[in-house]
Order: structure tokens, then sequence, then C-alpha cells
């Protein structure tokens, strides 16, 4: 086998173990996740994020290690407000903070999934159809301009979700079911449980929001090892991350102009890559620095009602 080859099953086989650590965890404690925890183990996950661009940069090619950061950066900063949206869905369901971690480690296990199949998808298309470039960057480009101007995650209605109302009319669903199952039997027939269509919203939710961060990483880079791992390293560590946002959400009143300054910066650049060639440092220096003053300015301005 080459060297590819044994990068996608070693880095595969990390993932996988580290997911089946994390699960065991969750098993043994079904208690809320704390503060403390939760800032240990997003350290953790950032830590072998950071590990893993710095293999590619001294195994491989430092050009590949600084789009490994570029994307995972983009696609971090991008899930944060994804994690919004994820409060106010479990405040809408009102969801016992006991079992978020639950949800949330199958919901990022099912992102994991699907976000790995639109990347590689991605990829082949752009590889193929060269003109798919210019369609994504003028579509981050609208979504900038979109973030810039909603009116805010307010106006989300969990109800209004399309499969969520088609697993309610076509699925049948358990009337009275024990906390914490997503399946239970109900007289010999297998039924469906609340947490289960929480998990739904959720799944949902963040394929849509995959609309946004794909396309991103795809401006990043070409490399499919270098777009997938940059990509599940990121949302590998937004169930921890959850719980940190979930206290801190009100203080990044910034945030939002940021990430809609990083969609906007990603697509100018793949509309004008033909003419304009910016190196990945260049790009990765410009995002940071955007995501940095944004955070700093949030902490240093914060909302009125915190003052």
């Amino acid at each position: 086998m080459n060297f590819h080859v044994y990068l996608w099953i070693g880095f595969n086989l990390v993932v996988f173990l580290m997911l089946g650590l994390d699960l065991g965890l969750a098993k043994r404690r079904e208690e809320p996740v704390t503060t403390r925890s939760a800032v240990v183990w997003t350290l953790i996950w950032v830590s072998l994020s950071l590990l893993v661009g710095v293999g590619i940069w001294i195994f491989w090619k430092s050009e590949r290690g600084l789009q490994f950061f570029t994307g995972y950066l983009i696609e971090y900063a991008l899930s944060v407000d994804n994690l919004f949206v994820f409060v106010l869905i479990f405040g809408y369901f009102k969801l016992a903070p006991r079992w978020q971690h639950k949800l949330l480690f199958w919901g990022v296990l099912g992102a994991f999934a699907m976000r790995a199949g639109l990347i590689l998808v991605g990829a082949e298309l752009v590889e193929r159809f060269h003109w798919l470039f210019y369609v994504f960057g003028a579509f981050l480009i609208f979504s900038a301009g979109k973030l810039l101007f909603d009116s805010g995650d307010e106006d989300i209605d969990p109800e209004q979700n399309l499969v969520l109302r088609f697993s309610r009319r076509f699925l049948p669903i358990a009337t009275d079911p024990p906390e914490g199952r997503f399946f239970v039997r109900e007289n010999g027939r297998l039924k469906f449980t609340r947490l289960f269509l929480i998990l739904v919203v959720i799944e949902t939710t963040d394929l849509f929001f995959a609309l946004d961060s794909i396309p991103a990483v795809l401006g990043v880079s070409h490399d499919r090892f270098v777009l997938y791992s940059s990509n599940v390293c990121a949302v590998l560590g937004l169930r921890t991350l959850y719980f940190l946002i979930a206290a801190l959400m009100a203080k990044l009143r910034y945030l939002k102009f940021a990430l809609a300054a990083v969609l906007a910066f990603v697509g100018v650049k793949m509309v004008l890559h033909h003419w304009v060639r910016l190196p990945t440092l260049a790009s990765l220096l410009v995002i940071a620095c955007v995501l940095g003053v944004a955070v700093t300015a949030s902490m240093l301005h914060p909302l009125p009602s915190e003052e």
C-alpha cells in the first residue's frame, strides 16, 4: 500500500478510537456535562486536530498543512453559528441537559458521515466540471449577504422542518417511552421516540448548514484528504464546544458579521481564482484576523444587558 492509503486508514482508525472512547464515557455518566469537562474535552479535540495538521505539514507538504489549518478554521468558525441553532432547538423541545450529550454524540456522528460524502462528491464535481467553482463562489457570496441581513435565529421554527413533519406523519411514534431511548417496542412493534425526532431535526439542520461550509472548504484545497480530515476534525469537536457556546453565545455579538466576512472572502477568492492567486498562508491569516477581531470586539463591547 502507498502512503495515501496508510494516511486514510490511520486517520480513520484514530477517529473511531476517540469516538469509541467518548461513547464509552458517555454511557458511564448521564449527568449534564459540566463547564470544566467541556473545556477539557474541547482542548483535547483541538489539540488532536492541531497534531493532525502538524503531521500533514511535516510528513507531507507544508502547503497541505496550511490548507488543513485554513479549512479547519473555516469549518470550526462556521459551525459555531450551527451550535447557536442547536441551543434554540434544545430549548424549543425542552430537552433535559442530561440527554443533550447523548443526542449531540449521535448527531455529530451523523454529520461526520454526511459531510464526508458531500466533500468527496463536491471535490469530484469541481474536478470534473471546473465551472462549478464559480457557482460555489457566487453561492458563498450570496450566503454571506443572507447571513449579514438575516433577521436572526429567533425566526427558526423546528416545526417547519419538512423531515420532522414527514417522520411524525409516517413513522410509528411511541406514546410514553422511557427517557434516553431512540427506539422502543410497544406491543411487539418497533416505535420511534421524541428523542429520535429531535435527532432528525439536528441532522437535517446540520445538512442545511453544510451547504455553506462544504463549498467554503472547497475554496481552500482540492486535495480530498485535506478536505476530509479538516472537516472531520472540526465536526468532532462540536459536541463539547456546544456546552461552552451555550454559556457564551450572548457575548459573541459580532461573530455573525465575522462569519459573513469569511464566507464573502472565500467566495470572492473562488470567483477570482483564475485571475488572482492568493497564497494559502495569506488566506489563513485573513480568516484568523477577522475571527479574532470579532471575538475581541465582542468581549470589549458586550451587549448593554451584560454590562
